[in-house]
C-alpha cells in the first residue's frame, strides 16, 4: 500500500482538539482513554455512541462531561416502561391564552443528547429516536424540525440479563457508530478516584475546551482524509467475511461499512494523518460492527459472542501489506 503525500496540517488541528477533549474528560473519569476516545471520535464523525456496562461504572458522568467540555446543550433523558414518543420528541399544545397551537420541544432538541437507560423503555418509544439519529430531523405531528448542530446521542445499556429490560431492534442498534464499554476499574485507577474525588469536583468545574464551529470544522477535515483503495479493499474483505460466516446469522450491512470507513477516516486525523491506514480499520472493527451482527444460535449455546467471532475473522482477514 502506497502512503499518500499531502499536508496533516488540518489532520493536526483534529488530533489538538482531540486531545483536549480527552484531557477535559479525564478530569472526572479516571483513565479510560480508549472508550473516552471512542467517544470523542463518533462526535468527530457524526455518530452516536452506546454504552453497555453495569449500572455505577461512569456511563452518565462520560456524557455529561463531554458536554461540559464543548460547552454545548445537554439533555438527558431517563428511559422508564411506561415513557412515550412524546416525552422524547415534544408535543403540540393548545394555549388559551393567544387561542393557538404551540410547539414544546421534547429533550431531543439537544447538541448532546444522554438516552439513559435506553433499553428500560419500549421498542416503539426507543424508535422515536432513529430519524433524528439518521436525518438529523425530528418529525411531529406532521411538521419536520432540524435538531441543533453537533447533535449526538449517547446511549447507556444496561446488561440484557437485568430485570425489566427490553432488547434495542436491529434497526436502531444499526444507527450507533460505536459500542463501548467502560467497565470497573482497576485497583490503582480506583485508588487514584478515591483520593481525586474525595472533595467531590462537579462536572459544572469543568471548563470549555471546544465549540460548535469548532467541532463544524473538524468533521470537515475527517471528511477528506484520503482512504487508499487498498485499504478500502482490506475493510470490504471484513465485512463480506461477516455475511458468509457460518456462526452468524446476520452480516454487516452497507451501513456498517460506511460507518467503519468514516470511522478509519476519524481515527487518522485524531492521529495526525490525512491518510487511513489498514491498523485503523483493524483497531475499529469490533467497537464498530459487533453490536450489529446476529450470531447463530449454534454460536450462542458455545458462548461465542458477536465481538469473539468478529475477531476471530479479524484475525483471519490478510492484513495489506504497504509498498516500499
Amino acid at each position: 500500500m502506497s502512503t499518500p503525500s499531502g499536508t496533516d496540517s488540518a489532520s493536526g488541528f483534529v488530533a489538538e482538539l482531540s486531545s483536549k477533549l480527552r484531557d477535559s474528560v479525564q478530569r472526572v473519569i479516571v483513565g479510560k482513554s480508549e472508550t473516552i476516545d471512542l467517544v470523542v471520535l463518533a462526535l468527530l464523525c457524526r455518530g452516536h455512541v452506546l454504552l453497555e456496562d453495569v449500572p455505577g461504572t461512569g456511563k452518565t458522568t462520560l456524557a455529561k462531561a463531554l458536554a461540559a467540555s464543548l460547552d454545548s446543550q445537554f439533555n438527558r433523558i431517563q428511559f422508564t416502561p411506561d415513557l412515550v414518543p412524546a416525552d422524547v420528541l415534544g408535543v403540540n399544545f393548545f394555549n388559551a391564552k393567544n387561542g393557538e397551537f404551540e410547539f414544546r420541544p421534547g429533550p431531543i432538541f439537544s447538541e448532546i443528547l444522554l438516552a439513559d437507560e435506553i433499553n428500560r423503555a419500549t421498542p416503539r418509544t426507543q424508535s422515536a429516536l432513529l430519524e433524528a439519529m439518521q436525518e438529523r430531523q425530528a418529525s411531529i405531528d406532521g411538521v419536520t424540525s432540524p435538531v441543533p448542530e453537533p447533535f449526538m446521542v449517547m446511549a447507556t445499556l444496561n446488561p440484557v440479563e437485568m430485570e425489566g429490560t427490553f432488547p434495542l431492534p436491529e434497526a436502531q442498534l444499526d444507527r450507533f457508530m460505536v459500542r463501548a464499554s467502560i467497565g470497573y476499574p482497576g485497583r490503582e485507577e480506583e485508588s487514584a478516584m478515591l483520593s481525586r474525588f474525595q472533595h467531590a469536583e462537579s462536572l459544572n468545574s469543568l471548563p470549555s475546551v471546544a465549540a460548535g464551529d469548532d467541532i463544524s470544522k473538524a468533521r470537515d477535515v475527517v471528511d477528506e482524509v484520503t482512504v487508499d483503495e487498498t485499504v478500502s479493499g482490506y475493510l470490504l474483505d471484513i465485512i463480506d467475511a461477516t455475511r458468509s460466516s457460518s456462526s452468524l446469522r446476520l452480516g454487516a450491512s452497507p451501513r456498517a461499512s460506511l460507518a467503519l470507513q468514516h470511522a478509519a477516516q476519524g481515527r487518522a486525523a485524531m492521529q495526525g494523518r490525512s491518510y487511513v491506514l489498514p491498523d485503523d480499520v483493524k483497531r475499529l472493527a469490533v467497537p464498530v460492527l459487533s453490536h450489529r451482527l446476529l450470531a447463530e444460535t449454534t454460536s450462542e449455546l458455545r458462548g461465542q459472542a458477536t465481538a469473539t467471532i468478529l475477531t476471530e475473522i479479524i484475525e483471519s482477514t490478510p492484513v495489506p501489506i504497504e509498498k516500499v
